[in-house]
């Protein structure tokens, strides 16, 4: 709210709403090169009058979408880049960061390549994210005034009511407030995102966002779900197991969840395991070597499991066969140092030997879960090389480096 005097010795209140900032709007594509038209014709005819504004289309295509971007920037009022990536990093969240990096507006608005988000949305956008001096905003299906119309078929729309409701279970802290998490449709402020935080796995960027960086205030406008221009969805089921791997490093992201799952895994470990050792002693083995080679099928499940859902983000410090070696070399010392523990436990501290073994159990786990996180998967450094880019404006291609 602002104070103005109109007499002296005067103050009035008066409830302006303040002026929205500039705003960049970042455009994932892949092969959409029969919607970005349309798309920059709807842009043109609804944002640039009520907001200055500039468009980043970060391109993973294969088809010609980034010739037909720069031939219809020529009509566009306001600036067009594209920033094509030939190693499509991270998906299309990863395209939306590389985005966020390159935007030099006040605001950030994220939304879809196919028409389904209605640009005319996009003032309304910033000038709730600058009346409610949030960080975020939300254009949400799921509240007064929203539809999810837009999605094709019961089967579409039970998947992403799924999807909503899953992410919210794991995340009800973090999301509490979104009622659309799934949406990739959104405002930021450039001011409340570190995208070197980031670490996107496919298409769901806002959770991204929400829950490794989320801004402390939060709202939401309602926005109806559109028909898809033209092309097919880009959603499969390699997407959807993609998420599924997204969620999972999420809710890994902190070391208490991390070393739960590192346990449950590790029970998991034991079905291989005993199966191996039934194999090897019915061919005729002696039970000894075959549970140290049947261990050793546990340790590669444990393996397998935690590289992909645990420390999905952790891979690229090592080379696969240095962590499968350290990993396995602290797996079977495990087995190593449990024997003397328990006899410890058992002649200096006079635990029973049940008592002994289930502390033994734990503190070997705890070394083993401590000892993977050093030796295994130390956070690795350093930044990935910079995509090449195009700009196009009013007309006139040119070339830069984002």
């Amino acid at each position: 709210m602002s104070q103005e005097s109109t007499v002296p010795g005067e103050v009035v209140e008066t409830t302006e709403i303040p002026e929205p900032g500039a705003v960049t709007i970042v455009v994932p594509t892949f092969n959409e090169s029969a919607n970005v038209r349309q798309l920059l014709r709807q842009i043109t005819e609804a944002v640039p009058a009520r907001l200055p504004c500039e468009v980043v289309f970060v391109d993973d295509s294969t088809d010609d979408t980034p010739e037909v971007i720069e031939k219809a920037a020529q009509d566009c009022p306001f600036p067009v880049t594209v920033l094509h990536r030939e190693e499509p990093v991270g998906g299309l969240g990863g395209a939306v960061v590389e985005g966020l990096k390159a935007a030099t507006s006040d605001w950030i608005v994220v939304m879809d390549g196919d028409c389904q988000h209605p640009p005319s949305l996009v003032p309304d956008l910033v000038a709730t994210g600058e009346r409610a001096n949030a960080g975020l905003v939300v254009a949400s299906r799921y509240i007064k005034g929203g539809s999810r119309a837009g999605l094709a078929g019961s089967y579409r729309v039970a998947v992403s009511r799924g999807a909503t409701w899953l992410t919210k279970a794991l995340f009800p802290r973090r999301l509490h407030g979104i009622s659309d998490p799934m949406s990739g449709f959104f405002a930021i402020r450039r001011s409340a995102v570190t995208a070197e935080v980031l670490q996107p796995l496919g298409y769901k960027i806002l959770l991204e966002l929400a829950v490794r960086s989320r801004p402390r205030t939060v709202t939401e406008v309602p926005f109806v779900f559109q028909d898809r221009f033209a092309g097919e969805s880009k959603s499969t089921a390699q997407e959807g197991l993609r998420f599924l791997r997204h969620l999972a490093g999420l809710r890994a992201a902190s070391p208490v969840a991390r070393m739960i799952g590192f346990g449950l895994i590790g029970l998991t470990g034991f079905v291989p395991n005993l199966l191996g050792l039934w194999a090897l002693t019915a061919a005729g083995m002696h039970y000894v070597p075959a549970e140290i080679l049947a261990n050793q099928l546990g340790v590669a499940w444990n393996f397998v499991l935690i590289e992909h859902l645990l420390f999905r983000e952790r891979r690229r410090h090592r080379r696969w066969w240095d962590r499968a070696g350290r990993f396995a070399l602290l797996a079977n010392a495990d087995l190593v140092l449990r024997i003397p523990l328990i006899a410890l436990f058992v002649h200096e501290m006079h635990l029973g030997v049940l008592s002994a073994t289930a502390l033994a159990l734990v503190t070997t786990f705890v070394l083993r879960f401590a000892g993977t996180e050093a030796l295994v998967y130390l956070p690795r450094r350093g930044r990935e090389k910079p995509g090449r880019g195009s700009t196009a404006q009013q007309g006139e291609p040119c070339e830069q480096t984002s």
